[in-house]
């Protein structure tokens, strides 16, 4: 190393010396020609096992190729940046962000300058946050899981078709979201039928394990054979003393249809009335007695229901507010009298068809994706 070299380093080595990262030079050769004291400590080595040093002296033949690659790059464009790991003395690896340069000396020959920043902080920081992804990643996989059990969990509650004798019933149910708060039954005994259609306030998980809920209920008091104004006095008060929320209430009507009396008995509790259609005559309502379910303890009056005479030919509707309260593009409610309308429209065709018919008006109607779960329950008595 000739006198005007050694000036050179020593008069760039005493600024370098004051920087807050590690630095190497390396000659024309290769070769480590000055080191400041920050860059021997990432090593953790003193400066004699260093300076002379070729620079791939310091990395393990493994590392020679990437080695090798950064120093072509820098070669090729004056100036490389990277992340490496650093080898240190005790076996550690330093994680660095590395910046090379190829500069000229005052003695005409070509030097690298090598700056290296610790960036341990930020590999923690990084890999934390990695292992927080993971962990969020595992987490929505489950949460898919289980929303995917509930989706069929809350299928399973959906009012069957089904054919009863000389009645025959057609269904369909269709939630909002993947899970929603409606649920159905459709009940045949020896001679009654039970069918009931109700609505959980809200939509989503929270509404679907208060359906089950209120489902499981239900099925107790239709298996035990309560009159339907008592199975509605008691849903109400199982809702009031144990699911009882100032955000929660709860939709129902429900009938029951007796093959050797050839009538209809009916409850409702809040919801949208019964529509019964029979040939030759305008539809009749069969409208709720009792208010909204679940929040106060008297919702039920004595008299909670009716009954009426079927005849041959006689179709009655049940359906949830998701089909009533669907919106034009004016923003224009179908309602009650709208979907009375479509109802009788459509009664003359076969049951089946009919209800794809109601469906498809309505959402004909609709603007948009439906807001509310749908439920539809279609009885014909042949």
């Amino acid at each position: 190393m000739d006198l005007t070299e050694n000036q050179w380093l020593d008069q760039v080595g005493s600024v370098l010396e004051t920087l807050n990262q590690g630095v190497i030079i390396t000659n024309d050769q290769r070769r480590i020609a000055f080191v400041n004291s920050m860059f021997l400590e990432m090593l953790q080595k003193p400066a004699e096992e260093v300076l002379g040093k070729l620079i791939t002296d310091l990395y393990s033949p493994e590392e020679l190729h990437r080695i090798q690659e950064f120093i072509a790059r820098r070669n090729e464009h004056g100036r490389a940046r990277y992340e490496f790991y650093m080898p240190q003395s005790d076996g550690g690896r330093l994680p660095v962000a590395v910046t090379a340069r190829s500069v000229p000396g005052d003695n005409g020959r070509a030097y690298g300058i090598i700056t290296a920043v610790d960036i341990s902080d930020q590999k923690s920081v990084q890999m934390e946050l990695s292992r927080a992804n993971s962990l969020l990643l595992e987490h929505q996989r489950q949460m898919e899981h289980e929303l995917q059990l509930a989706e069929r969990v809350q299928q399973s509650l959906a009012p069957k078709c089904l054919t009863w004798g000389d009645v025959s019933v057609e269904a369909h149910y269709q939630p909002a979201s993947s899970i929603g708060g409606d649920y159905g039954l459709v009940i045949p005994g020896d001679d009654r039928l039970d069918v009931v259609v109700c609505d959980v306030s809200g939509h989503g998980i929270s509404s679907a394990l208060i359906a089950n809920r209120i489902y499981s209920e239900t099925m107790k008091q239709i298996e035990r054979g309560a009159d339907l104004g008592s199975m509605l006095r008691h849903l109400n008060h199982f809702a009031v003393q144990n699911l009882a929320s100032s955000n929660f209430f709860f939709t129902l009507a429900a009938v029951r249809l007796y093959q050797s009396r050839g009538c209809l008995q009916f409850v409702g509790a809040g919801h949208p009335p019964t529509i019964v259609i029979r040939q030759g005559r305008s539809p009749l309502l069969l409208e709720s007695t009792s208010t909204v379910l679940g929040l106060f303890e008297n919702a039920v009056g004595a008299e909670s229901g009716g009954e009426t005479d079927l005849q041959t030919g006689d179709r009655v509707i049940i359906y949830t507010d998701g089909l009533t309260e669907s919106f034009n593009s004016q923003r224009e409610m179908l309602g009650v009298d709208g979907l009375q309308d479509i109802v009788a429209e459509a009664s003359a065709l076969p049951l089946v068809e009919m209800k794809d018919q109601i469906l498809n008006r309505v959402s004909a109607w609709r603007h948009g994706h439906a807001e509310d779960d749908v439920s539809l329950v279609l009885l014909e008595i042949s």
